[in-house]
C-alpha cells in the first residue's frame, strides 16, 4: 500500500507550552498574594485593583483558563495528529486559537482587577469577552473535528472521545449560561434571575469542572500515561464504560452545590441521587489509569514523568469521591460555605491538573526538541517539593473547614449560639490561613524551578519546527457494520454519529433539570412584599458586585436553627425574583449578608467600609477606602433600568424618568443619617477644606459609591417580615 508522508505540526503545541509555564506562574503567584491577604488584609491598602475581591476571580480565572486551558490545547493539538496520523486540517486556525485565546486572557487580567464583572464564578467576564471566548472555542472545535474527518487511522481512540464531548458540551454550558442583557460596552445583567440563575450558573459551574477539569484531562491521561509507561491502556471495555456513564451522570450534578438553599427540594434531591452514581464512572476511569502501569512500579519510581501522573490520578481519585461524599445533605450542611471546599477544589486543581500537566510537559519538551531533559534531580525536586506543597496547603484547610463548621453551629445549654461573635471563628483559624501559605509558597517554587528546567532543556535542544511522518491513506469500508464489529467499535469509525450521540448524553440531564425551573412558574412562588430595588440601591449593588464582595459574603440563609439564630428567617425562592444576577454565593469569609437591612446603622456601615478593623476588632476584611473617594458615576442608571425592565422588572416609566431625582433624594437622606456622629461632620469638612485648599474637585458624600452601597446594603432581607409571611402561609 502507497504510504502518505506529511508533517506533524510542532510550532503550536510548543507555543501553548510556553504560555502554560507563563500563565501558570502567574496564577499561582495571584493565588499566593490571596493567600497572605487573610493574614495581612492591607497589603494592597488602598489600591482598588488589588484588593481581593478583585482579584479573588482573577486568580481562578487564571488558573483554570490560562494555565489549564493552555495545557489542554498543548495536549490536544499534540496527541490528536499523532492519533489520527495527520497534521491539523488548518495552520491558520491553530494560530487564530492560540492568539485568541491569549487575547482573552489579557482580557481578562485587565477587565476583572477593574471591577468588570458579572460576579458568576469561573464566569465573571463580561459579554463582549464571552463572544469571543465562544468563537476561539468554535475555531478549535472547527479544526479538531476538521483534522479528524481528514485521518488516516480509522478508529477513534478514546482519548479523541473525551477531546469532542468536551468541546460540545463546554460550548453549551458557556453558551447557555452566559446569556445576558447588554447596558454598555462593559456591563450587561443576567437574563436569569434569583433561584433560575443559581441553578444555570451551577449547573455551569459544576460541569465547568468536569467538562473543562475533568474531561479534557481524561483524554490526555489514556494518550500520555500509556506512552510515558509505555505500555497500553489496561482496559478498553472499562474506557467505553467510564467515557458514556461519565458525560451521561456528570451533567445532572451540578445542584448539589445548591443544597439546603431556596432552590426546588426536587431538583436538590435530583443533584444528590446523580452526584452519589457519579463515584462508580470517576474511579473507573482512576483505576484504568492507575492499572496501566501495572508492572512498571520500578519505572514509576525513578522517571519523574510516571511520578507526577501518579499523583495526578490518585488526586483524582480523591476529588472524585469526596464529591459525591460532600453531595450528601449531611455532610453538605457542614461543609458547605466553609474552608473544607476550598481544600477538596485544590486537591483537584493541584495534584489532578497541576501534576498532569507538569508530568506532560516534563515529557513533551524533550521529545518535541530533540534532547533529554536538562535534569532529572530538578524534575524530581520539583515533584517532591510540589507533593509537599499540596498536603501542607490543603490539611490546614481541611481542618479549618471542621473547625468553622463546627463553631458556627454550637449553643449553649440555654439555647444561644456558644459563638455568637461571627470573628471568633475567623480568628480561630488564622493558623491554619499560615499553614496554607507555606505550602502554597513551596507548590509556586517547584512551578519556577520547572521553568527553569523547562527553558534550559530548550535551549539544549534542536531547533525542529515540525515532525516528519508517514502513513498510508484512509481506505475505504462499508458504512454498514461490518461481520464480527461491535456496536461500538463501528461507532468508533464514526466520528459525527459518536459526536451527536454523546451531545444527546449530556442535554438529557440539562433539559430535565432546567427547563421545569425555568418555565414553570410556580416553582418560583412570588412574594407580594418584594419589590424591585431603588435607582440609588440598583446602583449600590452593582458596586457590591464589582467590588468582588461575594467573594466572602453569602446571600443565602439556609433552613438550620444555627444560621436563622445567627443571621435571621431562612430565605424565601420568591425573595430573589429581581436579582440579576443572583448573589447566594459560595464562601463565607465574612458573615452571611441577607438580612443585614437596618441591622446597623448608616455611619456603622461607612465607618466598616473606612476601616473594618474600627468596627470589627480582629476582622480580616480589607478597607475599601476608594468606595468613600469615588464619585458615582450615574450617568447609565436609566440603562440599566431599561435593561432590567426587558428582562421583566416592574420598573415604571415614571421609575426610570425619575432615577436621577430618586437617587438624590435616597442619597440627601443617607447623607443626613451620617451627619448624626459629630466625628464623621468633622471628617468631611476636613476634606471639604482640603479639596478646596487644593483644587481639587469636590463631591458631596450623597453622590459618593459609599451611599449607594450603603442604600443596598439597607435594603437587604427588609421586603419581608416573618410574622406577614408566616400569616398568608397559615391562610393557604
Amino acid at each position: 500500500m502507497e504510504m502518505q508522508q506529511f508533517y506533524y505540526d510542532n510550532k503550536i503545541v510548543k507555543k501553548f507550552i510556553y504560555a502554560t509555564l507563563l500563565w501558570g506562574i502567574v496564577g499561582f503567584s495571584v493565588g499566593l498574594l490571596l493567600a497572605f491577604m487573610f493574614l495581612f488584609p492591607n497589603i494592597t491598602d488602598g489600591i482598588s485593583w488589588l484588593s481581593f475581591g478583585r482579584l479573588r476571580p482573577l486568580h481562578t480565572n487564571a488558573v483554570i483558563f490560562a494555565f489549564v486551558g493552555n495545557a489542554i490545547y498543548a495536549g490536544v493539538y499534540y496527541s490528536l495528529q499523532r492519533l489520527l496520523k495527520t497534521r491539523m486540517a488548518s495552520d491558520l486556525l491553530s494560530n487564530i486559537n492560540f492568539w485568541g485565546w491569549q487575547l482573552i486572557i489579557v482580557a481578562a487580567a485587565i477587565t476583572l482587577p477593574l471591577g468588570y464583572t458579572t460576579s458568576k464564578e469561573y464566569a465573571e467576564l463580561e459579554w463582549p469577552i464571552d463572544i469571543a471566548i465562544a468563537l476561539v472555542w468554535v475555531v478549535f472545535g472547527v479544526n479538531m473535528i476538521w483534522t479528524i474527518l481528514k485521518r488516516r487511522q480509522r478508529h477513534l481512540y478514546v482519548a479523541i472521545w473525551f477531546y469532542l464531548a468536551t468541546f460540545v458540551t463546554v460550548a453549551v454550558l458557556h453558551i447557555f449560561n452566559s446569556l445576558e442583557m447588554p447596558v454598555s460596552a462593559l456591563k450587561s445583567y443576567s437574563v436569569y434571575a434569583g433561584v433560575q440563575d443559581a441553578l444555570v450558573q451551577w449547573w455551569y459551574g459544576h460541569n465547568a469542572v468536569a467538562f473543562f477539569l475533568t474531561t479534557p484531562f481524561l483524554g490526555l491521561m489514556y494518550y500520555f500515561v500509556p506512552k510515558a509507561a509505555n505500555r497500553p491502556v489496561y482496559s478498553y471495555r472499562l474506557s467505553i464504560i467510564h467515557f458514556w456513564s461519565l458525560i451521561f451522570i456528570y451533567i445532572w450534578a451540578g445542584p448539589h452545590h445548591l443544597l439546603y438553599t431556596a432552590l426546588p427540594n426536587w431538583a436538590q434531591n435530583l443533584g444528590v441521587v446523580f452526584s452519589i452514581m457519579l463515584i462508580a464512572p470517576s474511579w473507573g476511569g482512576m483505576i484504568n489509569g492507575l492499572l496501566t502501569l501495572r508492572g512498571t512500579w520500578d519505572k514509576v519510581r525513578q522517571d519523574p514523568v510516571l511520578k507526577f501522573m501518579v499523583v495526578a490520578i490518585t488526586g483524582y481519585g480523591m476529588a472524585t469521591f469526596e464529591g459525591p461524599m460532600l453531595s450528601l445533605k449531611n455532610v453538605n450542611a457542614i461543609a458547605h460555605f466553609t474552608d473544607w471546599i476550598i481544600a477538596h477544589v485544590h486537591v483537584g486543581a493541584l495534584a489532578w491538573n497541576g501534576f498532569m500537566t507538569f508530568g506532560m510537559i516534563y515529557w513533551l519538551v524533550p521529545r518535541l526538541f530533540k534532547t533529554t531533559l536538562f535534569s532529572r534531580k530538578l524534575a524530581n525536586f520539583h515533584f517532591w517539593i510540589g507533593t509537599l506543597g499540596i498536603v501542607i496547603y490543603t490539611l490546614p484547610m481541611y481542618v479549618a473547614g471542621f473547625v468553622q463548621a463546627f463553631m458556627w453551629k454550637q449553643f449553649n445549654p440555654d439555647g444561644t449560639l456558644t459563638y455568637g461573635n461571627f470573628l471568633e471563628t475567623v480568628q480561630e483559624i488564622v493558623p491554619m490561613y499560615w499553614i496554607r501559605a507555606i505550602g502554597g509558597s513551596l507548590y509556586i517554587v517547584g512551578a519556577i524551578v520547572m521553568l527553569y528546567n523547562i527553558v534550559k532543556t530548550v535551549k539544549r535542544g534542536e531547533e525542529v519546527t515540525d515532525d516528519l511522518a508517514e502513513a498510508a491513506p484512509l481506505a475505504k469500508v462499508s458504512k454498514y457494520r461490518t461481520k464480527g464489529e461491535t456496536w461500538h467499535t463501528w461507532l468508533e469509525r464514526k466520528p459525527i454519529k459518536l459526536t451527536i450521540y454523546a451531545t444527546i448524553a449530556i442535554l438529557i440531564g440539562g433539559l430535565i433539570q432546567i427547563v421545569p425551573t425555568l418555565m414553570v412558574k410556580s416553582n418560583i412562588p412570588y412574594i407580594e412584599e418584594v419589590k424591585p430595588y431603588s435607582a440609588l440601591e440598583l446602583e449600590g449593588r452593582d458596586i457590591y458586585i464589582s467590588n468582588g464582595c461575594v467573594s466572602c459574603h453569602s446571600q443565602m440563609i439556609r433552613p438550620f436553627r444555627s444560621e436563622v439564630e445567627r443571621y435571621g428567617e431562612y430565605s424565601k425562592a420568591g425573595e430573589f425574583v429581581y436579582d440579576h444576577p443572583f448573589l447566594w454565593g459560595s464562601k463565607r469569609t465574612g458573615p452571611d449578608l441577607h438580612r443585614i437591612g437596618g441591622k446597623y446603622n448608616d455611619n456603622w456601615h461607612f465607618n466598616h467600609m473606612y476601616d473594618p478593623q474600627s468596627t470589627s476588632p480582629g476582622s480580616i476584611m480589607p478597607a475599601y477606602q476608594w468606595i468613600i473617594k469615588n464619585k458615582l458615576d450615574k450617568s447609565q442608571t436609566e440603562a440599566k433600568m431599561r435593561a432590567m425592565v426587558k428582562l421583566g422588572v416592574p420598573y415604571t416609566d415614571e421609575d426610570i424618568a425619575n432615577a436621577q431625582k430618586s437617587m438624590d433624594e435616597q442619597g440627601m437622606q443617607i447623607q443626613q443619617n451620617l451627619y448624626n456622629d459629630p466625628d464623621f461632620v468633622q471628617n468631611y469638612e476636613d476634606s471639604k477644606k482640603y479639596a478646596e485648599q487644593n483644587g481639587l474637585p469636590f463631591v458631596e458624600m450623597k453622590d459618593r459609591e459609599i451611599v449607594a452601597l450603603i442604600a443596598y446594603i439597607q435594603r437587604l432581607g427588609v421586603d419581608i417580615k416573618v410574622k406577614d409571611v408566616k400569616d398568608k402561609l397559615s391562610k393557604k
